[in-house]
């Protein structure tokens, strides 16, 4: 199934299955991460699904907010594709590494992208994992079993600020600037590799498969949860491929009105406008 939150008009945001015929159903819960939270939330949607007369949502009547927007934890992985290691500069990884975004971060699939204070904008599509129950200390087998789903999301990342220091923090969480979405393909019906190409002005510029991630969905939940808790709603990005801005010669960032494409297969499509935005006050 496929699963996303929807904007609707007038009345907020809602949980919704895709039917497959440019509808959805509406679903008893404000979003998708609140959904989850309910142990039974298949049951929940099979009754939604079954309803005599089911709340259904036209496409068109609607737009996607961000997939999970009060995610309790949003841990990224970088440098996890093979190609994207070598155009860095660096070697294979031992262990993930790993860095933070908050929820406050993430926008729909077709939003904005409004960033202030940097002109070195770069795009980084992912393809991202939904966490389904609660996990600590898990194996990888527990943490594949916990995989709620999957989606699309774009690291939209300031390289003038993740360069300020080791630390990448403060270049990854920019507020309202990392698109996900459209929608949750629930791990059941989801294949066990996915293509991930990233467009800039309809030009390909990414293009990778997630059979060549140095640590796959499993191993990386399962290492996350070794130090903290991952539970329902949360989101693990989990890298992306060759084809940074960063790493081309000469570097290549975005311009103000661009229009940033993420695509996986089977998942669906982000296409988000960027808007780089000055600041004027001297950072």
């Amino acid at each position: 199934m496929k699963l996303a939150t929807l904007r609707t008009a007038g009345q907020g945001t809602t949980a919704a299955l895709a039917t497959g015929a440019d509808a959805y159903l509406a679903l008893p819960a404000s979003d998708v991460g609140e959904l989850l939270a309910r142990a039974d939330w298949r049951d929940v949607v099979r009754e939604a699904a079954g309803a005599e007369k089911p709340v259904v949502i036209e496409a068109a009547d609607a737009d996607y907010a961000p997939l999970l927007p009060r995610a309790g934890k949003v841990i990224c992985c970088g440098l996890n594709y093979a190609d994207h290691i070598q155009e860095m500069g660096r070697e294979l990884p031992l262990y993930p590494t790993l860095f933070a975004k908050y929820a406050d971060t993430l926008v729909g699939a077709a939003d904005t992208i409004e960033v202030h204070g940097s002109d070195r904008v770069d795009w980084e599509a992912e393809l991202a994992v939904v966490v389904g129950s609660e996990l600590f200390r898990a194996d990888e087998d527990g943490a594949a079993a916990a995989i709620a789903g999957y989606t699309v999301a774009n690291d939209v990342s300031m390289r003038d600020w993740q360069n300020r220091t080791l630390q990448w923090f403060q270049g990854k969480a920019f507020d309202a600037t990392t698109p996900v979405g459209p929608v949750l393909i629930t791990a059941d019906e989801a294949g066990e590799t996915f293509d991930v190409v990233g467009y800039v002005n309809g030009d390909v510029v990414q293009k990778g498969n997630t059979g060549t991630l140095v640590f796959g969905p499993a191993k990386l939940l399962s290492y996350i949860s070794q130090f903290t808790t991952l539970r329902p709603g949360d989101l693990v990005l989990t890298g992306t491929p060759g084809g940074v801005g960063m790493g081309m010669t000469p570097p290549r960032f975005l311009n103000d009105g661009d229009v940033l494409t993420t695509e996986i297969t089977g998942i669906g499509r982000l296409e988000n406008v960027v808007r780089i935005r000055p600041t004027s006050t001297k950072e």
